[in-house]
């Protein structure tokens, strides 16, 4: 048996093998540097309040070099006063893809510093962890 989400993957062999492509090639072979791509996995598994993601992602996070408090205050949705401007942003529009469309307002915020083509790549991450989170509640991993 494997662990998260990969069972269910084997239930559609092709569809979840070209799902874990993607995963992969958003968490392997993107432009977000580590702490950024990884606060954003851990704002998406806060928002779906998904313990697989958390547990998994947190380890990974302080892996990348997220400090407790930082991975204590996204798991608690509670703001971060980051020095790297493209991390702030990652971490403000990931907040706001959770939780609805993008505004003006943050989109002027964020790009730049962050380029059309890392918008891109993030809302890829995003959508995919939050897919993760959705099938792991519906499957009751």
């Amino acid at each position: 048996m494997l662990l998260g989400p990969f069972n269910e993957f084997l239930l559609r062999p092709a569809l979840g093998d070209a799902f874990q492509r993607v995963g992969a090639a958003v968490h392997y072979a993107g432009s977000l540097g580590g702490q950024a791509r990884e606060m954003a996995v851990l704002v998406v598994a806060a928002h779906w309040d998904s313990a697989f993601e958390r547990t998994a992602h947190e380890a990974v996070g302080r892996a990348a070099g997220l400090t407790g408090a930082e991975r204590a205050a996204i798991a608690a949705g509670e703001p971060l006063d980051l020095d790297d401007p493209a991390e702030a942003a990652v971490l403000r529009l990931t907040g706001t893809l959770v939780t609805g469309d993008v505004d003006d307002a943050t989109w002027a915020a964020c790009v730049p510093p962050l380029d059309r083509e890392t918008v891109f790549e993030l809302t890829t991450l995003v959508g995919y962890y939050a897919t993760l989170a959705l099938q792991m509640r519906v499957f009751r991993v």
